[in-house]
Order: structure tokens, then sequence, then C-alpha cells
């Protein structure tokens, strides 16, 4: 892991070997991009990259690759999300193409949940690659400038390669071996699946050091709050891989309810500094749900902060701002 791919803060971040802090934005059901500039400053001064999801859960939002064109347009470093679901390879290459051109240095590879979990399961499935097979893909693009066709790039796209890993569902002996094809297929760095069990995930750690994947693949590790025990039996039912503990939804029925969210707040600071201690851990991607007023307060509470300073963003967001109250007074 010593050849720069991209020219990211994300990866310069992960190879300097301080501890790296990514976060979801949540796309907007709207077309003011204003939306999205408004939660990027919440988490711009606590986060090494953004990440923009791709229409997770199967629900329609903005477009990953509309929110990844708005945050480099105001020097933020985004995280572009691309499912299989929904474009074939036609389309994810040129988007790739796109995206790279627009200054995105972070492509995360995802299969993509099925139409079945979202609100318009009528949708047809495209699932043309899976996330492996999009990974071979956007590092044939990168470190051989083709397409699938044969065709060469004048330019290839200079991206740092990301895939997910869920380590808490079985079979768990099978977690790491498919961590070690994801590796072997381009991934350059790891987003998790929402953490809660800790000896479950020491357990998987150690044998991803096994197999020496530490040494090859950066591994940030999912973490979020839990609003309330509701909100936690909720996301353990009826959100696919998710897995809870009944000792923290316990824990979190036993607080008052006017004390809940902040509870939820201190297990999440509390499950980021476990982490933080296991060897080959290289960070933690924070998942809160339209909640991205608290990411900032999980990551000081953590202990996470300050984190390194960057350029741009907040000045040109309000610049932007000004600029577009000049065109309503006008």
């Amino acid at each position: 892991m010593d050849k720069f791919k991209s020219d990211g803060r994300l990866e310069r971040v992960l190879r300097s070997g301080r501890f790296a802090v990514t976060a979801e934005l949540n796309p907007p059901d709207s077309a003011d991009p204003q939306e999205v500039y408004d939660a990027a400053m919440t988490l711009s001064s606590v986060v090494d990259a953004i990440n923009a999801t791709d229409a997770s859960g199967a629900n329609c939002h903005m477009s990953s690759v509309a929110i990844c064109a708005l945050l480099t347009r105001a020097g933020y470093a985004p995280v572009y999300q691309v499912s299989c679901r929904d474009r074939n390879r036609i389309a994810i290459q040129g988007d790739i193409l796109g995206a790279a051109a627009m200054g995105v240095s972070n492509l995360l590879c995802l299969t993509g949940d099925d139409v079945t979990a979202g609100d318009q399961p009528q949708a047809r499935r495209v699932f043309d690659f899976d996330s492996i097979q999009l990974l071979r893909t956007a590092k044939i693009m990168r470190d051989d400038g083709l397409l699938l066709s044969g065709r060469k790039l004048t330019v290839p796209p200079r991206l740092f390669l990301g895939a997910a890993a869920n380590p808490f569902v079985p079979p768990y002996e099978w977690r790491p071996m498919r961590l070690a094809k994801k590796v072997e297929a381009g991934a350059d760095f790891i987003q998790t699946q929402y953490c809660f069990d800790i000896p479950r995930f020491r357990d998987y750690m150690a044998r991803v050091r096994d197999l020496g994947l530490d040494k090859e693949v950066f591994i940030l590790v999912g973490v979020g709050p839990l609003r309330s025990d509701k909100a936690a039996e909720f996301m353990r039912t009826k959100v696919p891989g998710v897995i809870i503990p009944d000792a923290i939804v316990d824990r979190l029925r036993k607080t008052p309810n006017e004390r809940k969210r902040e509870e939820g707040k201190r297990i999440c600071s509390e499950i980021i500094q476990q982490v933080r201690e296991i060897d080959g851990i290289s960070g933690v991607h924070v998942m809160a749900y339209r909640q991205e007023e608290l990411v900032a307060e999980i990551i000081e509470e953590a202990g996470l902060l300050p984190r390194p300073k960057r350029s741009g963003g907040p000045e040109v967001i309000a610049d932007k701002r000004s600029r577009r109250r000049e065109g309503a007074d006008q």
C-alpha cells in the first residue's frame, strides 16, 4: 500500500497513518443544491471525505454523481458510491469517467440492495455487474487505461477504489475470504456495515490479520447513532445486514425517553473508541441517517478532533449563497 492511486485527501490521510473519518451525506429528495451544501458544511470540519450514497435501500433520492459534482465544485472530497442495481456496464464506465473529470478521487463499488427493499419494487433490476466485477472494471480503467471493450482511454481516471464489507452476518468464517476477493479485485479501502457487535468484529479482524489483509487494504469501521430502542429494533429487523445485540437494545430501553438520543450517541462514541484499539483498523465511517448534525458531536466525544485542515468548502459555499441572494434581489 505504498503507491498513490489518486490525488485525493482520503488516500493522503490514510497513507500518512492518521486515523481517518468519513461520513455519509444523506441525499435530499429535492432539486435544490443548497440542501447538499448545508449538509456538507455540517460534516466538513470533522471528516476527511463525504460519501454520496447511490439510492441506498433502493429508494430514489438526488443522484450520487450529482452530489459529487456539487461537492467537488465546493472544494470537498466526496466518495462516489456506485450501485450495480440500476445501470449497465456502459453507463457505469461513462459515469466513472465523468466523475473523475469533475475531480472525484474516491469510488465505492457496491452491488446494491434489491429493488424489493425500496418503495418502488416494480422497478427493473439491472445487476450487469456485482461489486467485485465493478472493482475489476474500475481497476482496469485506472491501471491499464482501457474500457472493457478494449478501447484505450486517452487519460485514465485516478481513483482510490473502495468496497463494502459486512463481518456481522453468517457464514462468519466466509466473510474474511470475501474481503480477500475484493482486495484481489482492486479494493484500496473498505467501509464496513454498522458495527455494534464488538466481540464478533474482533474475531473477524483476527482472521483478517491472519490472512495479511490488514497490510493490503485500509479498513474503516461503520458506526452510527441510534435514536432509541425502537429505532434499534427497526434497524435490526428491517435493514438488511444490520445486527444489533440485545444488550444495546436493552440499554436504550432502560434509558428515560428524554435521554435516549444522547445515550445512542454515547454508545456510538464508545464503539469508536473500542474499534480504534483493534489492530488493522484505519478509521471509521459514520452513518447518521438524517442526523448529520450529530456526527460532529460523536467525533468530538470519541476524541478524534481536530481533523487535519483543508482548503475550500465553506468559503466557496458562502460565496454561492451570496450570489444566490443577489440573483433573488434582482
